[in-house]
């Protein structure tokens, strides 16, 4: 067979450095087992476990040049500070593209295809920018200002009757619905106060009951869901004030992240809470949180709900265990983007695949549930979700362009690599210049197209 000859310019060293020392590169990393038990690990990874990874560490070796990284998720960050950090001063092309985004978004009927064009190589770090930009790129907004403070009064209230039909306490419902039969002048004697006679509970009320109606049953059943969400949320970000602490702006954050994923889970049986959807939540609710506009940010948990069920609505299917092996399921998602860097670079994807035995899914399946989110420094996925949320087909082929980049970008080390080296790499990926790894997935987008 004639192997596919390899474009010249993803040979330029502009793409990646070669391989550094081993005493430099074991820095941050685990040490690695033998080969043959590396294998036996990786096949004995499921797809079937959902999203249940830890952060990577943070890896000395970088792949680009970097002018001036960004905070890494271990930085110090102010808590409920706002989005104004500069990665490496601003510059003339950062007030250009603000000044141009000022006034896209002062317009009366927004050009989407436009501001999707803004967003594409990420937004400024300015107040607010970021937050108005995913409310409109995620449909929460329309793209007219002037339905804006109707739209957002409608979905809030309507936020706000989810919260009371779906998490108000059992006893609390039971109360309403004895009030609502017309006992609101019941007596209660002292000595039964706060309870009900018994012949004013149904079966139905009963704290016993295992009726398919009961509110109690109901309620037991959802326990386990709203722990595994309260470790969950506890462990997002523990380096970050805003999602972590004794303060009480972290737990005010921690209790509105619950509310929202146990909203979710219960309005979408099918699939309820996946462990790591806490991880795709805290991206939104700490850009719409840290608004600077005063009732946007009060209003953020509502905001951040819709569009957290906005953006998984393009990726439900990935969290059915059912769906695994289906057309629309997540191994679906993972020959993609095989097949996506076999057309790019057949040497470096028969080097994986066929030489080394790297199954994509070994790497790849955290990559695309979680959504990169593991992958990088926090506040760097802000800037990587900006482009994602701006691509008008949805975020599912800019994320498979931008895991495709992430391979092109560190090629000569998994050309030179074995099982073992390229499984450690693709674990923890190196820290990138999170701009030129935008521009390389946008180049090899453009390149499917001609």
């Amino acid at each position: 067979m004639v192997r596919k000859k390899v474009p010249e310019w993803l040979n330029s060293t502009m793409w990646s450095t070669p391989p550094p020392p081993p005493s430099s590169y074991d820095d941050g990393l685990h040490r690695h087992s033998p080969v043959t038990k590396m294998k036996e690990e990786a096949q004995s990874i499921s797809v079937a476990p959902r999203l249940n990874s830890a952060p990577p560490p943070s890896s000395a070796a970088s792949s680009v040049p970097s002018p001036s990284p960004r905070p890494r998720n271990g930085s110090s960050i102010p808590s409920g500070s706002g989005e104004n950090r500069n990665a490496g001063g601003s510059s003339s092309e950062d007030f250009s593209r603000q000044a141009h985004l000022s006034a896209e978004l002062s317009k009366k009927v927004i050009n989407m295809k436009e501001l999707r064009s803004l967003a594409l190589q990420s937004l400024p770090d300015s107040p607010g920018v970021r937050s108005t930009v995913w409310k409109l790129l995620l449909g929460y907004l329309p793209p007219e200002r002037s339905l804006w403070s109707t739209e957002l009064k409608q979905k809030r209230s309507q936020y706000k009757h989810y919260k009371d039909e779906l998490l108000t306490s059992p006893s609390e419902i039971t109360w309403r619905m004895v009030r609502s039969k017309g006992f609101d002048n019941y007596d209660l004697k002292s000595e039964s106060r706060c309870m009900l006679a018994r012949s004013r509970i149904t079966d139905e009320d009963h704290p016993l009951s295992l009726g398919k109606a009961s509110i109690w049953n109901t309620y037991f059943q959802d326990t386990e869901t709203i722990e595994q969400i309260d470790r969950d949320v506890k462990r997002t970000h523990p380096d970050i004030p805003f999602f972590s602490g004794e303060s009480s702006f972290a737990r005010s954050n921690q209790e509105s992240m619950k509310n929202i994923l146990l909203v979710f889970a219960k309005l979408n049986q099918g699939i309820r809470y996946v462990q790591g959807m806490n991880e795709i939540l805290a991206p939104i609710f700490y850009v719409f949180r840290n608004d600077p506009d005063e009732d946007s940010s009060s209003h953020a948990e509502a905001d951040a709900f819709f569009c957290f069920v906005e953006l998984l609505s393009g990726f439900r299917d990935f969290y059915c265990q059912q769906l695994d092996n289906s057309v629309v399921g997540i191994r679906s998602a993972i020959t993609s983007l095989s097949q996506l860097v076999k057309k790019h670079d057949e040497e470096l994807w028969r080097h994986l695949e066929i030489t080394t035995k790297v199954n994509p899914q070994f790497y790849a399946f955290r990559w695309i549930t979680l959504l990169l989110t593991q992958e990088f420094s926090f506040f760097d996925c802000l800037h990587i979700w900006d482009a994602l949320l701006s691509d008008p087909e949805g975020p599912l082929e800019s994320l498979l362009g931008i895991c495709c980049a992430m391979l092109v970008l560190v090629r000569r080390r998994l050309i030179a690599g074995d099982f073992t080296s390229n499984m450690k790499l693709l674990q923890h990926y190196p820290t990138t210049n999170i701009s030129h790894l935008l521009y390389v997935a946008n180049k090899l987008r453009s390149k499917m197209l001609l």
